[in-house]
């Protein structure tokens, strides 16, 4: 029993310095501090600092990575919805009846010649004076 309330005092004190601590981490009465605890912070700030920008650069060295993975699952995901979807098309195909078959999809029509004449606004040549 004696054993567990030495352990308790010891625990107190221990929370007692991690929280005098903290507060000298977060700029809480420092003015009770001596020149030398002040230095001391100051160094353990500017380690933790320097640790801090060194997690952060290896994480961003590591974001490329993860982006380029990301756009790689992106696009198998999609060419497996390609190819279900082409599936289902040939499914509905041969469901159609016998005199719609014929029907060309506009996917198979692109780069073929097109008998379409269109009328557009564009004129080749010189432009027209105008005068106000």
């Amino acid at each position: 029993m004696l054993q567990l309330e030495r352990g308790s005092a010891s625990m107190a004190k221990q929370i007692e310095l991690l929280d005098a601590s903290q507060r000298k981490l977060l700029g809480h009465g420092l003015s009770s501090c001596t020149s030398e605890e002040l230095q001391e912070t100051e160094s353990l700030l500017v380690r933790s600092l320097s640790l801090i920008r060194g997690k952060k650069l290896t994480s961003r060295k590591k974001w490329p990575k993860l982006q380029a993975q990301l756009w790689t699952n992106e696009i198998k995901h999609l060419k497996e919805k390609e190819r279900l979807l082409l599936e289902e098309n040939a499914r509905l195909i041969e469901k159609l009846p016998a005199q719609e078959k014929g029907f060309v999809p506009y996917r198979s029509q692109i780069g073929q010649a097109s008998d379409i004449d269109v009328e557009t606004q564009l004129f080749i040549g010189l432009p027209e004076m105008r005068c106000s």
